[in-house]
C-alpha cells in the first residue's frame, strides 16, 4: 500500500476501538480518539490508566491487540502499510532523552536524517543547524549529552524529532525525568510548537500547560477515556467522579 497518498481531510489521527493486552491485563479497553490537524490534545490520568500505552500504539510501537489507527487517513494497523515510511511523520520524545553519549550534540541530530532521509551530511547539518537554533540551543552543537542539563538534553531530542519534519508531534511526559527548574525551558518549546500550528498529542503531568496550550484534554482511567473536552472546562468542572477524585489529588 501507497503511503504518499495524504488524504490532507483526514484527521491527523484517528483510534478507532483500540484494545491493548498485556497477557490477562486489558489496558486499553476499546478506545476511541480523533485528532485533527492543528490540534493539541493532552491527556492525563493516574499511573496505569494506559496513557503511554495509548500513546506508543499511535506509530506502532505497542502493536496494537484489536482495533485500526489511521495516520492522516492511512491505516497503520494493515500489514501491507510501510510503517517505517509513516513512522517519519511522527516525531515523538519520550521521558528518558535517548540521545547517543558518543556523539556530540549535532551528530544526534543528523544520524537518523541521513540514514532515514537519506539527506546529505551537509543537508542534515544545516537542517540540525536550523532545528538547535528553533529550540534555543545553536550554541551546543558541539557539546556532548553527558555535559548538558537535562532540560537542554530534552530540548535537544525535541530538535531531533523535529529535524525529520514531522507533521505531528507525541510527547510522552517529556518533563517528568527533570529537575523542577528546567521543567519550563522545555514547556516552553513545546508552546512555541503549539503557536506553529503543530499537531500533537501530550501525555502529561503538567495541569498548567494543559490549560493554557491545550485544545482538548482527556482524562484516562482504567483503560478508559472517562471524560474529553476544552481543558478549562475538564479542570475547572470536571463531569466524572473518577475526574474530580483525580483532580483533587493532583491540583
Amino acid at each position: 500500500m501507497s503511503t504518499d497518498l495524504i488524504d490532507i481531510h483526514a484527521p491527523a489521527i484517528e483510534i478507532q476501538s483500540l484494545v491493548k493486552t498485556f497477557g490477562e491485563n486489558e489496558v486499553l479497553k476499546g478506545i476511541d480518539l480523533t485528532v485533527m490537524p492543528g490540534e493539541v490534545v493532552c491527556v492525563i490520568g493516574p499511573s496505569g490508566s494506559g496513557k503511554s500505552t495509548l500513546l506508543r500504539s499511535v506509530n506502532l510501537l505497542e502493536e496494537p491487540t484489536g482495533g485500526r489507527i489511521l495516520i492522516e487517513g492511512i491505516d497503520v494497523t494493515d500489514p501491507e502499510t510501510d510503517i517505517d515510511r509513516v513512522r517519519t511523520r511522527i516525531g515523538m520524545v519520550f521521558q528518558g532523552f535517548n540521545l547517543f553519549p558518543h556523539l556530540d550534540v549535532l551528530g544526534n541530530l543528523t544520524v537518523a536524517q541521513r540514514r532515514v532521509k537519506k539527506r546529505s551530511k551537509a543537508e542534515a547539518e544545516k537542517i540540525g543547524h536550523e532545528m538547535l537554533e528553533r529550540v534555543g540551543l545553536a550554541h551546543k552543537a558541539d557539546a556532548y549529552p553527558g555535559h548538558l542539563s537535562g532540560g537542554q538534553q530534552q530540548r535537544v531530542a525535541i530538535a531531533r524529532a523535529l529535524c525529520m519534519k514531522p507533521d505531528m508531534m507525541l510527547f510522552d511526559e517529556p518533563t517528568s525525568a527533570l529537575d523542577p527548574e528546567l521543567v519550563g525551558e522545555v514547556l516552553q518549546v513545546m508552546r512555541d510548537l503549539a503557536d506553529e500550528g503543530m499537531t500533537m498529542l501530550v501525555v502529561t503531568h503538567e495541569m498548567g500547560f494543559a490549560r493554557e496550550v491545550g485544545s482538548r484534554l482527556i482524562f484516562m482511567d482504567g483503560g478508559h477515556i472517562v471524560e474529553d473536552g476544552d481543558p478549562r472546562e475538564v479542570l475547572g468542572n470536571p463531569q466524572h467522579q473518577r475526574t474530580q477524585d483525580f483532580l483533587s489529588r493532583v491540583l
